[in-house]
């Protein structure tokens, strides 16, 4: 009897945050698809032990690394000593720092990029995946081969939630009630948000999430009279159960890679409204599965807010074409499968 083939072994490698979208992502995606046992994977990320725990709960055999600059020499040798070790047929890397640190060896280097990063990271690479098609395009344009250039989106945390209760975080509850999520930087345009908040009466706002813009946003707050209207949650764990809560999700951002929450918001029944910057406007179909605004224009922002909170029937139209455009191209089931037949893909490449 002919030996069974033995299953493809796959690294993938993230030097993430502590906290972050990408990487909850990896998380997602590394024990989706060892769940299909159709692989053989390991996972090299930052020695964050909420994530390594994550991972191993999942079934994910998972290693800590500082990942340190170009001082840490030691960090980068045993980095690179378990890769090796390990035996990859294929490497997937995530973000500029893992990508590299990762040097080229007797597999196949792969880098999925997220955003539209310097490439200078990213080019002894052998294939790369984008998550939007307008990654994909900045690669092209970039000098990548065309050939080698995949495109494979994000999925949803598809994990059954609950609705909290309205009158959280001291809301009223028979207030509109807006939601933004994300890290508070001045890309994701929350200033905008906020200015556009001033024209909208009455309504609520939960916006989820730390970072730099931390404080400046909460002083905008204060000077556009808004204190009483917003709450700033910090960073939360539970961003698709405030989905089920809440009216309508806004995305103001400026620049955006994808823009995976927008795909949250569909598989969570949450009407969205977003700026046009490059994920979001590519995949909202404006007037179909949500709204779309010109980035930096709060008066615009306001009327598109006012207009959802006045309309229900668009609100749920909007849930139901989200829901079924993410059943279709964007879940769990369909992204976990177009990795694998990449990875299938790429075995066979010379």
């Amino acid at each position: 009897m002919a030996a069974s083939k033995e299953p493809l072994r796959i690294a993938q490698a993230l030097a993430g945050a502590y906290q972050g979208g990408a990487e909850n992502f990896f998380t997602r995606l590394a024990r989706g698809l060892e769940q299909t046992g159709a692989i053989t994977q390991k996972a090299f990320i930052r020695g964050h032990d909420h994530r390594l725990q994550a991972l191993r709960s999942g079934g994910v055999s998972a290693e800590g690394f500082r990942f340190g600059g170009p001082l840490h020499q030691l960090d980068r040798f045993r980095f690179r000593r378990a890769l090796h070790a390990f035996r990859p047929d294929i490497v997937l890397t995530w973000m500029s720092r893992a990508t590299n640190l990762t040097p080229r060896g007797d597999y196949t280097l792969v880098s999925r990029l997220g955003h539209y990063y310097n490439l200078k990271y990213y080019r002894h690479c052998d294939y790369w995946v984008g998550i939007s098609r307008g990654i994909c395009d900045y690669l092209v344009r970039g000098g990548v081969p065309a050939d080698r250039v995949f495109h494979i989106p994000n999925f949803a945390d598809e994990g059954e939630v609950k609705a909290l209760p309205r009158d959280s975080f001291d809301t009223p509850p028979d207030r509109p009630l807006l939601l933004a999520a994300g890290r508070l930087h001045v890309n994701k345009g929350f200033d905008t948000l906020l200015q556009a908040l001033a024209e909208v009466p009455d309504a609520i706002l939960w916006l989820a999430g730390g970072g730099p813009e931390e404080r400046s946003l909460k002083a905008l707050s204060r000077q556009l009279g808004l204190s009483e209207r917003v709450r700033f949650l910090g960073w939360r764990e539970d961003v698709t159960a405030l989905m089920r809560t809440a009216d309508i999700f806004v995305c103001p951002s400026r620049y955006e890679g994808l823009g995976s929450v927008i795909m949250e918001t569909w598989a969570h029944g949450c009407p969205v409204i977003a700026t046009d910057s490059q994920g979001p406007g590519e995949l909202i179909e404006s007037g179909e599965t949500g709204i779309i605004t010109p980035v930096d224009q709060p008066r615009l922002l306001a009327d598109a807010i006012n207009g959802l909170i006045r309309n229900e029937a668009a609100r749920r139209q909007f849930s139901e074409a989200g829901l079924s455009r993410y059943s279709k191209e964007f879940s769990r089931e369909v992204i976990i499968r177009q990795y694998l037949e990449l990875f299938s893909t790429l075995k066979l490449r010379p």
